[in-house]
This record gives structure tokens, sequence and C-alpha cells, in this order.
């Protein structure tokens, strides 16, 4: 698929070369790397190799994602993680919404990730379960920039192609389904309000899980971005810890 539209400024991929640890780090649904660039440079300070992709459709415009599917932004992580691993023996991944439904996904592929830390991780959303088909309505109002702190806007799309609705659900209802198959390590970041991605969802994912090493961390002055809200650094703060306690 090739998209028609420029990438935004802001929206780009990073990559730092660090260590022999990498992290591959991922954006979520209708976002950009924006969102996690904070979390994506501090690992990289950390001495971390970090990929931090832009999922394709993303980052450009609405039509260049209402082109896209799943398999897409499966391809691009999946890309992502097999340049971490040309260059590093150890790969830990983290990912916020869609970017964490997307981590889950690779855990259950890839169980050599060393540990996972997912951030308001999307895995059932109800509410977009009522949404028609894209033959009755094209786009919807936007779900980006769900933050606290005033004055920070997260870089997403301002429509939501419905077509893609039905795509990131028919990707949280396959990795769900393998949720047993995930071991490694994980830590669940869970904002106490969220307008986008009901908190009850890191219960489904710790319950789901077959890890043994399962962590919570409540972010309780931040909604749905938190990884650009009020909470940042204690996101930040406790990922770089956990990792480290994996290593």
């Amino acid at each position: 698929m090739e998209e028609k539209y420029p990438v935004l400024k802001g929206a780009e991929p990073y990559y730092a070369e660090g260590g022999k640890e990498g992290v591959l780090v991922s954006h979520g649904f209708t976002g950009s790397t924006q969102s996690m660039r904070p979390l994506a440079e501090a690992l990289a300070e950390a001495g971390y190799t970090v990929c931090l992709p832009r999922l394709k459709g993303h980052g450009t415009h609405y039509e260049d994602m209402e082109r896209t599917s799943r398999h897409d932004w499966i391809e691009s992580v999946e890309e992502g993680y097999r340049w971490l691993k040309e260059r590093c023996g150890t790969i830990y991944m983290a990912g916020l919404s869609m970017g964490g439904t997307l981590t889950l996904y690779m855990a259950e592929r890839h169980p050599d990730i060393r540990a996972i830390a997912l951030i308001n991780a999307a895995i059932d959303m109800p509410a977009l379960k009522e949404v028609g088909g894209p033959e009755e309505i094209r786009f919807l109002e936007a779900i980006g920039s769900d933050i606290k702190k005033p004055d920070v806007t997260e870089l997403a799309y301002e429509k939501t192609p419905v077509k893609s609705v039905k795509e990131i659900l028919a990707l949280m209802e396959e990795v769900r389904a393998d949720l047993g198959k995930i071991s490694c390590p994980a830590l669940l970041l869970v904002s106490d309000e969220d307008h986008v991605v009901p908190p009850g969802n890191s219960d489904i994912i710790g319950e789901g899980l077959s890890s043994e090493a399962i962590e919570k961390v409540q972010l309780k002055n931040s909604y749905h971005v938190a990884t650009l809200d009020n909470d940042k650094g204690k996101i930040i703060e406790n990922v770089l810890r956990f990792f480290k306690e994996y290593s």
C-alpha cells in the first residue's frame, strides 16, 4: 500500500543505536510516533537500542489509514523487530493503546521477547462494536489527544476511518484469544480515568496472561495518552526499572 500523503512533522519513525539490549516501541491507533517519543528517547539515553516505527497509514492523513489493514500495522512492528534482531541479543517491547495490543501480538508470536510494558493497552472496546459499517458512515470524530495536562496535544488524526475501526476490532479479538501464550514478565500501566480505552482492559489482560511476573502501576493523574500527560515521568521511571529488573 503506497501512502498518498507526506509524513507529518513529528510523526517520523525514531531509531537509536545503543547497546545489545533493544526495545521495540509502538504508538497507537490514529496516533503517531510523537506520543511515544519521550519514552523512546529516555530508553535510548539509558543505553538501549531503540526502534519506534511509524505504523503504516499513520502520521500522514486519515485517508491513508483508511487504506491500510491490521496486517499492515503488524508488518510495521515486525519490520522494527527484525531491525532490532540484527543488532541485539535481547529485545523488550512497550506500547500505548493499540501499540499495547501490538505488543501483546508480538509477545504471542516471539517468545524471545524478554519483557513487555503496556500503557493503557486495548483488548476490549465495547463502544467501537456499536459502530456501523463503512457503507453507512465513512469517518467518525477523532479519538486522539485524550490528555489531562493543559496545552498538550497529541499528533493524531482529526477523523477516524470506520474501515479502520473494523480492523482494530479484529486485531483485538485475535490477540485476546491467544493471551495465554504469553509468559514473559508484563508491566501494566493504567490510567484511572481513560476516555478511550476502559481501564478494565488491564484486568482482562492480566487475567489472560500466563506470565508469573505481572505488575500493575496506577496512573492517577493522566488520561489515555499518558505518555504525554502528567504521569509521563512515572511511566519512564517504571519502564526503565522493570526492563532492568528482567535483563
